[in-house]
């Protein structure tokens, strides 16, 4: 039976440390949902995920799993499993019997455990494989037989600290499709952390994205995408990644190279000064001739060509003091209408595509 989980202003300040690791966590996970952390190196997502499992002091604040407040209970006394990114397989067991370690220190009778081994060996498709040791195994595999391991201690939370990190690329996709599938039929609360924001967007129900130890948003995938809270955010979740950059406004217009961009007037109403970050996804840019009202010049410096899709690298030609969050701005162009390397195009920002940003706070600004 799966609960909720609650953050309740939960810190953890590392000894020697002035700044907190995770910084007045809030944070409702609710029965059965598949929650994923993200955020880059050092944000805090792992540490989160070990305050919960209680592998880190929580230094103020509280956690709750269901009705239990268990901030300060051990992590036997939690009912949950963790699968870490190492596996943490014994050698010199077999499948089965690593699968079914744990039940038999809880002092679980034989036949209750090969019962629940053979059940959850089903359902990973790992049948073939108990009676192997792990080094017969391929990683994929024994991440299955990390992954059997937690299913039979039938918990109330799953935590996943970046499972997937020692698979290739191929073997990535194709494994986290399986979680996700798996955790959707057994329905166990699960908090997954991954620093891999299209895993994220891929897998969770909802996603909570880190910074510097501070919760900035946590939303379903897309509404992160559509519809983001700050600058990071903005930044951080799309591959590839928003374009995102600070321009003059004058009279309702930004000057994005030679083109004045309309703003919508709750945007220039809410500015407080002369400038203001636009964002704008690689998808909502369009190729247009030159003189097209705000077009605005890019060089061509590259293109990855995909297939069904090409994107575009450019430098915008500047005329003014435009400052790009990067070098470069990232346009979707049609894939067999790819310019020649220092071709110039004209590119238009496409209609409610544009988002805005207080240049100051990163904060989103009203569009509509």
């Amino acid at each position: 039976m799966s609960t909720s989980v609650i953050f309740d202003q939960a810190t953890r300040v590392y000894p020697n440390s002035t700044t907190p690791a995770v910084d007045s966590l809030d944070l409702e996970i609710e029965a059965g949902e598949f929650l994923v952390l993200v955020g880059p190196s050092g944000c805090g997502k792992s540490t989160s995920l070990r305050m919960l499992a209680g592998l880190e002091d929580v230094d103020s604040g509280r956690i709750r799993i269901g009705e239990r407040e268990v901030t300060h209970l051990r992590p036997k006394d939690r009912d949950i499993a963790m699968v870490f990114q190492n596996y943490a397989l014994y050698p010199h067991m077999s499948v089965a019997e690593n699968m079914g370690f744990a039940l038999k220190i809880a002092g679980v009778g034989k036949s209750d455990i090969d019962a629940r081994v053979r059940e959850a060996a089903r359902i990973l498709d790992l049948e073939p494989f108990l009676d192997r040791r792990p080094k017969a195994l391929s990683g994929g595999q024994r991440q299955r037989v990390a992954m059997g391991r937690a299913i039979v201690r039938q918990p109330q939370v799953f935590c996943m600290d970046e499972p997937l990190s020692n698979l290739d690329a191929k073997l990535r996709v194709s494994t986290r499709t399986q979680i996700a599938s798996l955790q959707r039929r057994l329905g166990i609360t699960t908090v997954y952390v991954t620093h891999d924001q299209v895993e994220a967007m891929t897998m969770g129900d909802r996603v909570a994205v880190l910074k510097d130890g501070v919760l900035q948003q946590v939303d379903t995938p897309l509404n992160l995408f559509d519809k983001p809270a700050n600058v990071f955010v903005a930044g951080f979740i799309g591959s590839p990644s928003m374009n995102i950059g600070t321009f003059q406004v004058a009279g309702g217009h930004a000057t994005i190279g030679a083109a004045q961009v309309p703003l919508p007037r709750v945007t220039s109403d809410a500015l407080r000064g002369a400038e203001v970050t636009l964002g704008f996804r690689p998808e909502a840019l369009e190729v247009v001739t030159e003189g097209t009202p705000g077009a605005f010049a890019v060089e061509a410096l590259v293109a990855e060509e995909l297939g069904s899709d090409a994107y575009l690298y450019s430098s915008l030609v500047a005329v003014g003091t435009e400052r790009l969050n990067a070098d470069h701005i990232v346009a979707r162009v049609a894939p067999r209408g790819v310019p020649a390397k220092g071709e110039t195009m004209w590119l238009r920002i496409a209609e409610e595509k544009l988002h805005a940003f207080d240049p100051g706070s990163g904060v989103v600004l009203p569009t509509a």
